[in-house]
């Protein structure tokens, strides 16, 4: 009777993970991170990624992760960002927030780490399928630029409501 219950309780538990883990679905087509060393990026470490589009009608979210220390210098960032594939080449420069004017900084904090998820491009659709290079420049005047600790690239299916 005891072995009954413990197989019972087995495949209970395997049909509840795997229901849960179903229910987990994850539209990011690329998510990476790359690490700065000495939490120092340098115009030369550029973050990239390359991703697979196959469906055009299908809209498509880009982020800009970064993370940065308290030792962080600035109350903003600028980056430039391309974009290139398949006949396009997209060069944007975008400029964003990390503190408000008293220093607070507005990143979600962990220690003296803050995280942001920045967005670039939302509900945006390929021109074609194919491959893409999505590369992320920072472009500050400090080269290197301190208190980075790392930044990354994310590109997420667009939730449709």
């Amino acid at each position: 009777m005891n072995s009954i219950m413990h197989k019972l309780r087995f495949v209970f538990f395997l049909t509840v993970f795997s229901i849960l883990l179903a229910g987990c679905t994850n539209d990011n087509l690329v998510d990476t991170n790359q690490a700065m060393p000495e939490n120092n990026w340098a115009y030369a470490k550029s973050v990239k990624a390359t991703v697979e589009i196959k469906d055009i009608n299908e809209p498509y979210n880009l982020y800009f992760k970064l993370r940065h220390t308290a030792d962080y210098r600035y109350s903003n960032i600028y980056v430039i960002v391309h974009v290139k594939g398949n006949g396009l080449n997209r060069n944007n420069r975008y400029q964003y927030k990390l503190a408000k004017a008293d220093g607070e900084w507005l990143g979600k904090g962990s220690g003296d780490l803050f995280t942001y998820n920045f967005p670039l491009l939302t509900n945006y659709r390929f021109a074609k399928p194919g491959k893409y290079q999505i590369e992320i420049e920072q472009n500050m005047r400090d080269n290197p630029l301190t208190g980075i600790s790392d930044a990354g690239i994310t590109v997420a299916k667009a939730q449709v409501k």
